[in-house]
């Protein structure tokens, strides 16, 4: 990432870092915010001569042309039935895109569902979406809609959520028909650049976190509750960064029990990041700091990627840098009312070079993800971990050239049930604006 310097305008008491690779986005980060918390800056799109995709079973299902399909995917696809859906960040208008993507035959075809216009919509897709209870797709943008929050690309508003629903069976088949609602927007106070999967419960209210904002500008848990057409925002937990953690990333998961669980990218006890634990109590949550990284032998820092969760109750997260290393792999697991670490692996590279993205795991317990710039070729990898007795072995599913193949992907994985996986690339291509692909088993 740059320094605060040329890439980075102060507005007040944020520093709004531009990324003219993503289409001019700006990253809103907090003064005094080490260089390894928010997205860096994204490598060279172009290698000096092409390179061949090293994987038989790794291939590329769109490439994205920066104009009306959008460009520059990094907050993961959403599988439903055989369709894919997600975001992009950049477009014809430099405001983001949610689209669809279906298989015809042995191709897939893609349908742009809605194009944001830095208005009342947002701007700037910062979630994957999430299908609904009644079918509809719902997300968050970093910016847009109301609230003083502006950055240096033009980007106004402090974010959105919103809501994508379906067409009806009337709408014609040319066009998808979907229709864009706002059901939040943020103001500041209440949170700014929401981030991060959204979460239902069996109630069918929302929770996400928001990176800034909030009493202390470090960032809120919150969330929208639904009432005869409108929905009401509640803040679970206001960070303070006074030992709590700083920057709630990668939104919310819940247990059996009704807790939560998440990362802050900085603060914490030792000022490198943290695991929480969000606890009901009484008419409101306690929050607990059930790891705190310290930068330390096999204990990383910096985490981004949000957490996921076996059947036994452990936690599976990932940090984007290790001491001599590019980041690491770490487990979780409970144990007589505390939390054991379990150091996972270790990936290639330096600062901000591991996985951005939440891992996935598979119905045998394996594990698999992506790293931002590591690899063979210094553009990532996707990867899967093993489990074998109390040990991980590693293995490379793909060496991301930088060529059409993509670039730097940021997004999480999914799996779908005959174990194919599916993700997209933050940049690369054949038109440099990112990709979708697929590795077949």
């Amino acid at each position: 990432m740059g320094k605060h310097g040329d890439d980075c305008v102060w507005l007040e008491k944020e520093c709004v870092m531009r990324d003219s690779n993503f289409g001019g986005q700006a990253i809103r980060t907090k003064k005094k915010l080490p260089i390894h918390s928010f997205i860096p800056v994204l490598m060279s799109l172009a290698l000096l001569f092409a390179m061949a995709a090293q994987a038989q079973t790794y291939s590329v299902i769109h490439a994205f042309t920066g104009g009306r399909d959008g460009g520059y995917p990094f907050t993961g696809l959403t599988l439903e039935g055989q369709n894919l859906f997600g975001t992009t960040f950049g477009g014809a208008d430099n405001y983001g895109t949610a689209f669809l993507l279906k298989p015809s035959g042995s191709a897939w075809v893609l349908s742009t569902l809605h194009t944001f216009e830095n208005g009342p919509d947002g701007a700037g897709p910062s979630s994957p979406l999430t299908v609904g209870p009644d079918g509809a797709l719902y997300g968050a943008t970093s910016a847009g809609g109301g609230g003083p929050c502006f950055t240096s690309n033009g980007y106004h508003g402090c974010g959105t959520v919103y809501k994508l629903l379906p067409p009806t069976h009337s709408s014609p088949n040319t066009n998808p028909g979907w229709s864009a609602t706002i059901l939040y927007d943020f103001s500041g106070t209440d949170g700014s650049y929401p981030q991060g999967a959204l979460t239902f419960d069996s109630n069918g209210t929302l929770y996400g976190t928001a990176v800034n904002g909030g009493t202390a500008d470090s960032g809120v848990i919150y969330t929208l509750t639904p009432s005869t057409g409108q929905w009401t925002q509640d803040i679970l937990y206001n960070v303070m960064d006074d030992g709590d953690g700083e920057f709630p990333w990668g939104g919310v998961i819940f247990d059996n029990t009704g807790n939560l669980y998440g990362v802050m990218t900085n603060g914490g006890p030792n000022g490198f990041g943290v695991v929480y634990e969000l606890s009901p109590s009484g008419s409101g949550w306690t929050e607990s700091a059930i790891h705190g990284f310290t930068d330390e032998g096999n204990d990383g820092m910096g985490p981004q990627s949000g957490l996921i969760k076996d059947s036994a109750g452990n936690l599976y997260g990932a940090t984007v840098y290790l001491p001599n290393s590019g980041g690491s792999a770490f487990e979780l697991t409970p144990s007589g009312g505390g939390w054991n670490y379990d150091f996972i692996t270790a990936f290639q590279g330096g600062l901000n070079l591991g996985p951005y993205a939440n891992l996935v795991m598979d119905s045998s317990g394996n594990l698999y993800g992506t790293t931002f710039a590591d690899g063979q070729f210094g553009y990532g990898t996707v990867f899967k971990l093993t489990r074998s007795g109390g040990s991980w072995s590693y293995q490379s599913l793909h060496n991301f050239t930088g060529g059409n193949d993509g670039a730097s992907p940021m997004a999480p994985l999914i799996l779908d049930g005959s174990g194919n996986l599916y993700g997209t690339t933050s940049s690369g291509g054949q038109y440099a604006a990112g990709v979708v692909f697929k590795i077949t088993p």
